[in-house]
């Protein structure tokens, strides 16, 4: 092979290495493997790639077949956020619930247990957990997420969270760097702003980033944010004074960086993928999250070949892409040499309470004076799903409470329902009312006050971020919307734990 031949080689594998790209199916389609075995090196995983452990743990054997020391990335935060048990709910609760506990040694547990089970599915890197501050209460798609709104809080149990789960031999990715947590956009849809100086980014946005720094974390993901203060003209993804200047330079992290999702509205509806991928590299990412929503080989070929392309045009420094491509390689070298073998089965034990279990019962706060509840009816008032969390995973305290109560009914309640459909269809029974995040959605705040004026008996559930007054005879707030939430709930309103 010529010297001209081996560099272009080199090239392209490396433009490979950077991309993480998702894919369609539960096993890994030809495509994906013929990539891998000419250079891609990780992979990610969404809830349309996962039946079951061992159908999981399947699949990752198979790209290993590829290459050894594939990275396979996941987004399980626990929570809200579930890729694991998408279809049922998590077994574990989210972040906020662990910040209401407030015990760091729970929450370093909580995630070594989340870790062992994905290791034990051969996942490698999980991108979690969320640093961001929860500064602003309307954020619409961090919320429960975070592990709240103090500071202090969110440093200390960002760092418990990353020594647990890399402790199981699985890298943590901490997101979304600089902080997504005074946001009231959706970057999946548009390009939140931050408007905040600089002694307020270094005291509160950035504290948990320097905990994660310092716990050893092996990746840190950017946001799709515009930080005016730090950059006036580029989102931090593209940010060379965000991801250079300030992640590494000034906060001498030394890992990974990948971004948030390409093809989220923020990058792709300005920049397109191609130029975002190229900007994002330059500027000092080493990854490429792309997949959420395109997941096949045409796009991480036009991704490859945009790298490529902007390397012989000289807008991206070859060395820049081969030190991003380094950086993967290293983290997937960690990886292999971490690698905790377990039984494929060990995801089926989040069925029996556990330490998820325990942790949403100690999330739990009541207000008001418990009753025993008969022949209840739980009225799931239901806000549209952001991207994140996604539609398809259940959440609410129905299916949990008619477990342990009989004859319990129940119905779910779209944006604009009316407590007088609730009244309705409730009868002479105990109205339940579950509710998320009552605070950011006026339709659903009118429907529980009207519901209460007419029932002063409803029991009221916030799933969501509790800020809301508690209201109602009894009310539970759960900081989160995870299948133990939802127990841990049934049982304080059944009175059996």
């Amino acid at each position: 092979m010529t010297v001209l031949a081996h560099r272009a080689t080199a090239l392209t594998r490396d433009a490979l290495a950077v991309l993480q790209p998702g894919f369609e199916g539960t096993t890994a389609p030809a495509w994906l493997l013929r990539q891998v075995a000419e250079g891609l090196t990780a992979v990610g995983l969404f809830g349309r790639n996962i039946a079951s452990p061992a159908q999981l743990a399947a699949l990752t054997a198979q790209l290993r077949a590829e290459r050894d020391d594939v990275l396979v990335a996941i987004d399980e935060e626990g929570g809200d956020v579930t890729r694991l048990e998408v279809r049922q709910g998590s077994s574990f609760p989210g972040n906020l619930a662990l910040g209401a506990v407030d015990d760091t040694a729970l929450t370093r547990d909580v995630a070594h247990e989340l870790g062992r089970r994905l290791a034990a599915c051969g996942v490698n890197l999980n991108w979690a957990p969320s640093a961001d501050v929860n500064s602003n209460p309307d954020n619409p798609v961090i919320g429960v997420r975070s592990f709240g709104a103090d500071t202090g809080l969110a440093a200390r149990h960002t760092a418990a969270y990353v020594s647990g789960l890399q402790a199981a031999g699985v890298a943590a990715c901490t997101k979304h760097f600089p902080g997504h947590g005074d946001t009231n956009v959706d970057s999946h849809h548009a390009l939140p702003r931050i408007d905040v100086d600089l002694d307020t980014l270094h005291a509160r946005e950035l504290v948990p980033f320097r905990a994660a720094v310092a716990a050893g974390t092996k990746a840190v993901m950017s946001a799709h944010i515009l930080v005016p203060a730090l950059d006036p003209t580029r989102p931090a993804t593209l940010s060379p004074q965000i991801l250079t200047g300030l992640l590494r330079k000034e906060l001498g992290y030394e890992g990974l960086i990948v971004t948030d999702g390409m093809e989220m509205n923020a990058i792709a509806g300005t920049y397109g993928i191609e130029r975002g991928s190229v900007l994002a590299i330059a500027a000092g990412a080493d990854a490429i999250c792309v997949g959420g929503g395109l997941a096949d080989e045409a796009t991480v070929l036009r991704l490859r070949d945009a790298l490529v392309e902007a390397v012989r045009e000289g807008t991206l420094p070859e060395e820049r892409l081969a030190d991003a491509a380094a950086r993967v390689r290293a983290l997937a070298d960690w990886t292999r040499a971490a690698r905790v073998d377990a039984a494929p089965g060990a995801l089926q034990e989040g069925s029996a309470p556990g330490i998820g279990l325990t942790a949403a019962r100690r999330a739990l706060r009541v207000s008001g004076t418990p009753a025993a509840v008969s022949r209840p009816y739980v009225a799931t008032l239901s806000p549209v799903a952001n991207i994140a969390v996604g539609d398809e995973t259940p959440w609410g305290v129905a299916a949990e409470l008619a477990a342990l109560v009989p004859d319990t009914a129940s119905a779910v309640y779209p944006e604009g329902s009316a407590a007088a459909d609730i009244l309705a269809a409730a009868g002479d029974r105990t109205i339940v009312a579950v509710v998320r995040d009552a605070h950011r959605h006026a339709w659903m705040a009118t429907a529980l006050a009207e519901l209460i004026s007419a029932r002063p008996d409803t029991v009221v559930v916030e799933m969501g971020l509790p800020r809301a007054a508690p209201t109602g005879a009894f009310h539970v707030a759960t900081h989160g919307a995870s299948r133990v939430c939802g127990r841990a709930a049934a049982e304080a309103i059944a009175g059996t734990p």
